[in-house]
């Protein structure tokens, strides 16, 4: 199994752990993973997807349908006319004259209908299209649930950056603000000019503002936390100073790149389109091929009519057949022209595969090329995270020696507050390059297609 060496397993981390008001990173996930709109509309959409495999069996399975009509005709004559004698209606040659004639005929069928597809090699092949595009749709649900973690992981890590950077800043500003009141001292003695106020100053009142804009980064952060679990954060549990900065194992871009063409589930979901657009291909292709159906049909039209004879009166005729009866049908469907809707449909069918080949071709690349900078990155910034932490310890040295050479006046008032931001940036770096190596780790899994849960708690574990 691809891990990497620098990530301890799981800690025993249970549920009700996560119920404690100090908020950590699975504690997030936790919030985010029952509440983020993104993934309840990722979810929703493989499921509205995976019906289209029932919709497309049922085409498969026996239609049964009831049909209930009724029908009322009336037709008749006006003015004096001949028509057969309602007293001796068997005899179609008594005939009597009436004053106007009209006759209300009604007819009432019932039929049960049960049709089957026997031969219909279209539905078949849309049924394999639709499987296709199913498990599409669930591969792009899975990229879904990959994608929170980075996101709550990136959220998470930005509020500790941002908390980093508010907090050097403000040691800053109080060093600046010592060193400001150094100045004036220094000044009303007599032993410095009052430029070196004036710099001090302008550092100081720079620092100030640093201070509020930086504060201003922490509520943001925090912000996008809340977007995510839809509630107020808590304080923030911080990355321990003992980081662990193993490379990733294996050790090889190569095996990286291998297992995310393998594994990575949006260019799954990008293969499978291609299968379920190739489907649809033999699907409009079926539309030359005949068909054939079979029907059973059992029912009864009952039919009588009224009759009303001027002068005469009225008769009413029940002449329908009440019995049931069936019908058996077998229809064979040859199609022979269609004014070139079938061919089309062929043609539209491949241009659409070849778009979805495309798109797995873009895919590919990118998979590739986001598997291959993320191990860069993951490289590199341990070697960053090194190089920072040394940069921070020789800022500090140089503080406090160009400190010393100002009060015994070998160095300046300049001097000592350039060595202050000198030591403010290294400072910035080093949180910076600590959080974003654990995120670099995390997006090379991403991109491998392996990244879990577990990834969380194991980062998790390194929090305190």
């Amino acid at each position: 199994m691809i891990r990497f060496r620098s990530l301890p397993l799981a800690l025993a981390l249970s549920f009700a752990a996560g119920a404690a008001h100090a908020d950590d990173l699975l504690q997030v996930y936790q919030e985010a993973r029952a509440s983020d709109p993104t993934l309840a509309g990722a979810e929703a959409t493989k499921l509205a997807t995976d019906e289209n495999v029932d919709q497309a069996r049922s085409q498969l399975l026996p239609q049964i349908g009831v049909n209930l009509d009724f029908t009322r005709s009336r037709a008749g004559e006006n003015g004096i006319t001949q028509v057969p004698n309602p007293a001796n209606p068997n005899d179609p040659n008594d005939l009597v004259e009436v004053n106007g004639f009209s006759k209300t005929s009604y007819t009432r069928s019932t039929t049960a209908t049960l049709t089957q597809s026997i031969l219909d090699i279209s539905k078949w092949t849309a049924l394999k299209a639709s499987h296709f595009t199913a498990d599409a749709g669930a591969a792009t649900y899975d990229a879904a649930q990959q994608q929170l973690l980075i996101n709550v992981a990136r959220a998470y890590f930005d509020v500790l950056s941002a908390i980093d950077t508010l907090k050097f800043s403000d040691a800053n500003e109080k060093a600046l603000a010592r060193q400001l009141e150094q100045a004036q001292q220094r000044f009303e003695v007599g032993l410095a000019a009052i430029t070196d106020v004036n710099d001090a100053k302008a550092q100081h009142d720079q620092a100030v503002a640093s201070v509020i804009s930086n504060q201003n980064a922490v509520d943001t952060a925090r912000e996008a936390v809340r977007q995510l679990t839809n509630k107020e954060p808590g304080d923030f549990k911080r990355l321990r100073e003992a980081l662990p900065l193993d490379h990733p194992t294996p050790d090889d871009p190569a095996a990286w790149v291998d297992v995310a063409l393998k594994n990575n589930p949006s260019l799954k979901s990008s293969a499978l389109q291609v299968d379920a657009a190739d489907a649809n291909i033999n699907t409009a292709r079926a539309g030359h091929l005949p068909t054939i159906t079979g029907s059973l049909s059992y029912g009864r039209s009952p039919s009588w009519s009224d009759s009303h004879y001027g002068g005469l009166g009225n008769a009413h005729d029940f002449s329908g057949d009440p019995r049931w009866g069936n019908t058996v049908q077998l229809q064979l469907n040859v199609p022979i022209f269609s004014g070139g809707l079938t061919q089309s449909r062929v043609r539209q069918a491949i241009y659409n595969r070849d778009f979805a080949q495309d798109q797995y071709e873009f895919n590919r690349r990118q998979v590739e090329a986001a598997t291959r900078n993320d191990y860069r990155s993951v490289i590199a910034g341990a070697s960053e995270v090194e190089a920072t932490k040394a940069a921070v310890v020789s800022a500090q040295s140089s503080v406090e020696a160009t400190q010393a050479g100002y009060e015994v006046g070998t160095r300046t008032i300049v001097d000592v507050l350039i060595s202050q931001q000198t030591l403010l940036q290294a400072q910035s770096a080093y949180s910076t390059a600590r959080h974003n190596f654990v995120i670099n780790g995390l997006l090379l899994k991403q991109a491998a297609g392996v990244i879990e849960v577990k990834d969380l708690e194991a980062i998790n574990a390194l929090l305190e």
